[in-house]
């Protein structure tokens, strides 16, 4: 869970300031957790909790007001009675990662996707993009290769993963839609080496920088197994004291991860 933390705090300076190189500092001074950190820690919570996903994230999104939230995400949280608004952005799939760690088959794991999805996200895309998103961090976990991991998201959601960054991102423009989004942050984490490479791939493409190295950076720790500590040294701290704590009981529970 950390890796989608991380890859969203590396992103956040480039998400209106888009480069197409590897080549950045990690952090500086416009590094800060957004929404997708305090969304990806809401489905946490709620799957700590049980308790309804529209709910949960609601509740945090009105505890982290300015994280940065899209225009129709935010009357959604102010609506009186919060009704899906058929959205296909990538914001159903930037705060999926958890369910990737706490369930534990792929049918439980594409449910529950879909559930915390479709409370706002409930187009067929938005849905899809969760659900690719959460199955590739269950497949790392579990120990499946890039290329096992790379035909059972290709094959079950359609989504061209045959392509390469170095096709991708000349001609790559900022995209905030899950189909034209979440298969180039997969594509990131297939062709790294590493869990930094995973993060530089996903801001180097260009695009919505934070919220592809989130999803990149979700996988990519389950993959490899662990966030570097020199990264989560630098990122827990600029966690609130409550999403800090949020985030050490969800891995605490379930990502069998050393406590950096």
């Amino acid at each position: 869970m950390i890796g989608a933390i991380a890859g969203d705090i590396i992103g956040s300076p480039f998400e209106h300031h888009p480069i197409k190189t590897k080549q950045f500092s990690l952090f500086g001074n416009g590094n800060r957790f957004t929404d997708d950190t305090v969304l990806t820690v809401a489905v946490a919570d709620a799957i700590l909790t049980g308790r309804d996903y529209g709910v949960v994230i609601a509740e945090y999104a009105e505890r982290y007001p300015k994280a940065g939230y899209g225009s129709s995400f935010t009357r959604w949280v102010k609506a009186w009675d919060k009704e899906p608004y058929g959205s296909y952005g990538n914001g159903s799939a930037m705060r999926v990662s958890p369910v990737g760690w706490a369930f534990t088959n792929v049918r439980d794991v594409l449910r529950e996707a879909k559930r915390s999805a479709e409370v706002t996200h409930n187009h067929h895309e938005g849905i899809k993009g969760a659900q690719a998103t959460a199955l590739a961090v269950f497949l790392a976990r579990k120990g499946k290769g890039k290329v096992a991991i790379k035909e059972e998201i290709g094959t079950r959601f359609g989504y061209d993963l045959d392509r390469t960054l170095d096709e991708i991102r000349p001609s790559y423009k900022f995209d905030v839609t899950c189909q034209g989004s979440v298969p180039e942050s997969i594509l990131a984490f297939l062709e790294s080496d590493s869990y930094e490479d995973a993060i530089r791939n996903a801001v180097s493409l260009g695009g919505d920088a934070d919220t592809q190295a989130c999803i990149a950076g979700s996988i990519a720790e389950a993959f490899y197994g662990v966030v570097p500590e020199a990264i989560a040294e630098r990122v827990l701290p600029m966690l609130t004291p409550d999403l800090h704590k949020m985030t050490n009981r969800f891995r605490e529970k379930f990502c069998r991860l050393r406590k950096p």
